[in-house]
């Protein structure tokens, strides 16, 4: 790579080496989480998160209605909301279309997106258009949090259970199923639809908010007062929309702590265990990505409760330890243990470097 730094392209550096480099213009206490906090009324925080979603590379006509776009757009807003702890106020849509793009799209995506914001009284609230030669679709979410009830990615300590709060490697399924309808040719109907849906109408875990604080009452949880009282939050968490290994390798960076998983505790849809080999299975479960479920770290009394409260789907996958690395670790030894890595699943930029 050219050794003059201001020859570097994007891709040299890829994503997470650009974010690195923009982080420094902005207040270090309010980024690194899914969403930023800013400080307003006494007694409560306001949540914002930006998400940009472009033809081709997160939507297409391919695998995505109009419909199913503005969804899963809006979805992935209100799943940020709730990897803060936010409860979400409302949306503001930037839209970049072409001009020769049928009004007709536009009205559906719009029809998507308020299908899943009514399930959590979400209003959009403005907004802005331009033109531009792809369609382009950029969403910024607010929401609202209790100061003391904020999820950070940084708040891991050794010796916390790692819970997921559903499947995962479903979306992917899903879109490959879209991809290439010639798979899954022992698939039931029924199976092939619950894995499509998946991918196509994710739905943020916001529900998971009030079940959490109830089981994290000061009556119920010694462990969770504790970490009050020191100033820290009660749970570190984010949630999955980049892949089950991309949340704890971030949540563990953050921390400043390791993770060992265990693979057979990675909660997949029954489908794959008459459908995909088990390698193939464990890297859609870890690296496909758009899950939308939460990945949170607290101690394993509440870890249990909370796990038990979910029923099917949630699960405690491993244990935050000291160190810096995340092992993958298989009981049985049908996998040999493995270091996860962020360059395993999707970047955008990945770098071409060795």
């Amino acid at each position: 790579m050219n050794s003059d730094l201001s020859s570097q392209q994007v891709k040299d550096i890829g994503e997470q080496g650009l974010l690195e480099r923009l982080q420094r213009f902005c207040p270090p206490e309010i980024i690194g989480d899914d969403a930023a906090v800013l400080e307003t009324a006494p007694g409560q925080s306001l949540v914002v998160t930006t998400d940009v979603l472009v033809d081709g590379v997160h939507f297409s006509n391919l695998t995505t209605s109009p419909e199913d776009a503005g969804w899963r757009a809006a979805a992935a807003n209100l799943s940020d909301l709730a990897a803060m702890g936010a409860s979400p106020l409302g949306i503001t849509v930037g839209l970049g279309l072409p001009g020769e793009l049928r009004v007709s799209w536009v009205e559906r995506l719009y029809q998507g997106m308020t299908e899943c914001l009514q399930k959590y009284n979400t209003p959009i609230v403005g907004g802005d258009i331009v033109r531009s030669p792809i369609t382009t679709l950029a969403i910024t979410a607010f929401g609202q949090v209790n100061p003391n009830q904020i999820i950070r990615r940084s708040a891991a300590v050794v010796g916390d259970a790692i819970v997921v709060t559903g499947v995962h490697g479903a979306s992917r399924a899903g879109l490959e199923l879209l991809l290439h309808p010639e798979l899954g040719q022992n698939l039931k109907d029924a199976e092939r639809k619950a894995l499509i849906l998946a991918h196509q109408r994710p739905q943020p875990r916001l529900d998971i908010l009030p079940i959490l604080w109830k089981i994290l009452t000061p009556n119920s949880c010694t462990d969770a007062i504790n970490r009050v009282s020191n100033s820290r939050s009660l749970i570190a968490g984010m949630d999955s929309s980049d892949g089950l290994a991309d949340a704890i390798i971030q949540i563990c960076r953050a921390s400043g702590v390791s993770a060992v998983l265990e693979c057979r505790q990675i909660p997949v849809p029954k489908t794959f265990n008459h459908w995909l080999p088990a390698e193939q299975a464990l890297e859609y479960s870890l690296y496909g990505g758009e899950d939308f479920e939460l990945v949170l770290c607290l101690p394993q009394e509440p870890a249990l409760a909370l796990v038990q409260h979910l029923g099917e789907g949630a699960a405690i996958v491993g244990k935050i330890t000291a160190g810096s690395t995340v092992l993958l670790h298989d009981e049985q030894k049908k996998f040999p243990d493995q270091v996860l890595s962020l360059s395993q699943g999707f970047q955008h930029f990945k770098s071409q470097k060795l």
